[in-house]
């Protein structure tokens, strides 16, 4: 039988084993009866065991404008400039961030042939629980799936922050008399969240032409930001007090954060046609496009600059804004600076996109509190609109941590270092244990596997430390600079940890299919066609009565 079968005009059978994927619902010789003619996309997602609930209008270069935008090359190197420039000034910027991007590369490649292979909105998550031993799929998955998690519900408020963080600068360089307080940055970035939720509640062909749109404002606002910077000076170096090559590794905190958005293409990839070609290449296209553009826009930062502890430590607060303001006359900062910060608020509501997706796949199969409530698809947008609202009521309430000062800082370094180890989970299960039963789909490495998956996995492993050290230690370390990381990060994990085995692993169990009702499982071709008819003529016959 061929791998989706006609019935009727309008009926298709999807038989599972013979579609080329390891699947939660492979391995029992079932097949799948549908009430409708299936492309090869859906019977992809219905073999990994998920009826198709979104409308396929992503094209690879759309995916590929979600991903550009929730990358967000000049908000992201603005709004991190402190966490590379600060700590380790040109030299961080420019070769620790080429460094950073050749340690992530590979990581992305990888990441990559496990999303032509697992093309579910699920993405990390699920293909941990498909590469695990099956004594652990649970608990990997469980901890991959949270680990992602807690990286993209921070994402879009530690966006809207800096986007709030830069208007206000540009407030105080257009009015001098202009007194910054954090309840204004709040209530800024509560609002500019608030829009862009709006935004990302739309139905998804809206969403794809919107961040086409911004992806094109991407790329040309950077451009014209790197000729008008082309005209600087001098430079001065490492501003902790590690040594050199500490404050480099450190200084990768800030690439990890700028291009840590490369996974997105997977998280949408049930919206996407061609997915297991489409959404990888969109994976490739983003880290290695995204790294180059990057580095090649902070060496003219790095050319420019007059003064990097005057940038890091100015009164604005904002280290882009306070650079562009050496550099520039006060009409062209706030032309410059509004570029970032219109950049950073499309980078928004494209991090909302990803975050919801995220909610509503893993509530598929019970992660989280209520998933009842955020596995539901918008019957007018086709979108899982819950799940973009609760996102951003947690958001909000993450942002109260701006009141706590350095704190807020924190969500940054979420940012940087949650999205590495989730990728890393089951890239490492990938080449080693399911080294000889992974499936790879149309876009995969072949050999180059496994030196690719081995470089990513030890510059992660290199990472997680870096990511809970401070700027300062020993007796320079004071409460106001410390790296609460530890905390808001890893602090959660263990929580997510500790309810996994207090409770969750009671009904917990690892991806589970969701398809039921009008879609019905069996091994019997001619059982299951017998009883959708009988069902089709018995609703025929309760509309007649």
């Amino acid at each position: 039988m061929s791998l989706s079968e006609g019935i009727k005009s309008t009926q298709s059978v999807v038989s599972v084993d013979e579609v080329p994927v390891k699947s939660i619902i492979s391995g029992s010789n079932c097949k799948i009866l549908v009430d409708h003619l299936v492309d090869k996309d859906e019977t992809v997602v219905l073999a990994l065991g998920y009826k198709q609930e979104f409308k396929r209008d992503f094209s690879l270069w759309t995916t590929f404008g979600v991903a550009f935008s929730v990358l967000g090359l000049l908000p992201s190197i603005a709004s991190t400039l402190f966490y590379s420039l600060a700590v380790a000034g040109n030299a961080g910027i420019t070769w620790g961030f080429l460094l950073g991007v050749i340690g992530i590369v590979p990581v992305a490649l990888n990441l990559a042939e496990i999303a032509s292979a697992y093309p579910v909105a699920g993405g990390i998550y699920y293909a941990t629980a498909m590469l695990s031993p099956p004594k652990y799929k649970a608990i990997l998955s469980w901890i991959a799936g949270w680990s992602n998690y807690f990286y993209q519900v921070t994402g879009a408020p530690s966006v809207g922050y800096g986007c709030a963080s830069m208007i206000l600068a540009l407030a105080a360089v257009a009015n001098p008399h202009y007194q910054y307080q954090t309840w204004h940055c709040y209530l800024l970035t509560v609002a500019i969240t608030f829009v862009c939720s709006i935004i990302a509640s739309l139905p998804t062909k809206w969403i794809a032409y919107i961040n086409m749109g911004s992806s094109i404002l991407n790329i040309g606002f950077l451009f014209i930001s790197w000729i008008f910077m082309l005209c600087g000076n001098n430079r001065e170096d490492n501003l902790t007090d590690w040594p050199d090559g500490m404050a480099v590794l450190l200084s990768f905190m800030a690439v990890l954060w700028t291009l840590c958005g490369f996974d997105s293409p997977f998280h949408i990839a049930e919206e996407c046609s061609n997915a297991q070609v489409a959404t990888p290449r969109a994976v490739v296209m983003t880290a290695t496009i995204g790294g180059g553009l990057g580095f090649v826009f902070q060496l003219a930062i790095a050319y420019t600059i007059v003064d990097i502890d005057n940038a890091v430590n100015d009164e604005l607060g904002q280290p882009y804004i306070a650079y562009l303001n050496q550099i520039m006359s006060k009409p062209r900062v706030l032309a410059i600076g509004s570029f970032a910060a219109i950049l950073a608020f499309s980078m928004t509501f494209s991090c909302m996109i990803a975050a919801s997706r995220v909610l509503f796949s893993y509530s598929r199969d019970n992660c989280f509190p209520l998933s009842r409530y955020w596995c539901k698809v918008n019957k007018y947008t086709k979108t899982p609109v819950n799940a973009v609202w609760a996102n951003w009521v947690i958001g909000v309430l993450l942002l109260l941590l701006m009141f706590g000062g350095v704190a807020i800082d924190a969500i940054f370094s979420v940012g940087s270092i949650a999205p590495f180890i989730s990728f890393c989970i089951p890239i490492l299960l990938r080449i080693t244990y399911a080294r000889h039963t992974f499936k790879p789909g149309p876009w995969n490495l072949g050999r180059w596997t496994y030196l690719s998956g081995y470089i990513g996995c030890l510059f992660v492993l290199l990472m997680i430390p870096i990511s809970v050290f401070p700027d300062y230690k020993g007796a320079d370390n004071t409460m106001d600079m410390m790296n609460w990381t530890c905390v808001v990060y890893y602090g959660s994990m263990l929580l997510a940890i500790a309810w996994y085995y207090a409770y969750a692993h009671k009904t917990y169990k690892g991806p589970k299919s969701n398809i039921t009702g009008d879609i019905i499982i069996g091994n019997d071709v001619d059982e299951i066609v017998e009883k959708v008819s009988m069902n089709k003529d018995f609703e025929a016959e309760k509309k007649i009565k």
